[in-house]
């Protein structure tokens, strides 16, 4: 199972950090555009299209990159005081009953939603450029699917809590810089 794991972990950080560069193509279309509005008075057609859609493909892409780091949004209040049996039990729960469903419907109806807006080949409606949309709304079953592999590396790490009673270490790459200028410096008052 742990190498199972590591496979969907490696995945989710290759996929999270090819779309990472989504954000550099977010910022110069909007630095070009105000460029363009504010400076020469001549807005483009396409900027807004441009950053939704970069904006979109990178928060669906990234979720998986956020699920294999343990990144995402948890009530942890009282998750933080249990111990990691309990944690991983009561995850495991909430995988099953609510996660799942949630990925398995969102691929479900992704993919009858994003394979008509490729049938038509749909564009944007939002500005006169008619820019296409359909690749972007093609990544939504892509997310499900992503989500699922992810999800199911996050039931076996469960699993693995539960028999062991240790989480098993996640892989960083990232770092809070927080957590880096207390390692580096440790936890000293400021004098």
């Amino acid at each position: 199972m742990e190498s199972w794991i590591r496979v969907v972990d490696s995945l989710n950080k290759s996929i999270g950090h090819a779309f990472s560069w989504c954000v550099l193509v977010l910022a110069a279309s909007t630095c070009f555009e105000v460029f363009m509005r504010y400076v020469l008075g001549a807005p483009t057609v396409w900027a807004f299209d441009i950053s939704y859609m970069m904006y979109g493909a990178l928060f669906m892409m990234s979720g998986a990159y956020a699920l294999s780091r343990g990144s995402h949004v948890r009530g942890d209040f009282a998750y933080r005081s249990w111990s990691p049996k309990t944690q991983a039990r009561v995850d495991l729960i909430l995988y099953i009953f609510f996660f799942f469903p949630g990925v398995f419907a969102m691929v479900y109806t992704g993919s009858q939603y994003s394979f008509q807006s490729a049938s038509i080949l749909e564009a944007s409606v939002n500005s006169p450029a008619g820019i296409p949309v359909w690749p972007l709304k093609l990544m939504i079953p892509l997310t499900g699917l992503t989500l699922a592999i992810g999800g199911i590396a996050e039931v076996m790490r469960c699993i693995i809590c539960i028999r062991t009673g240790e989480w098993m270490s996640r892989e960083g790459d990232v770092e809070e810089l927080e957590l880096v200028l207390q390692q580096q410096f440790g936890n000293k008052d400021p004098e």
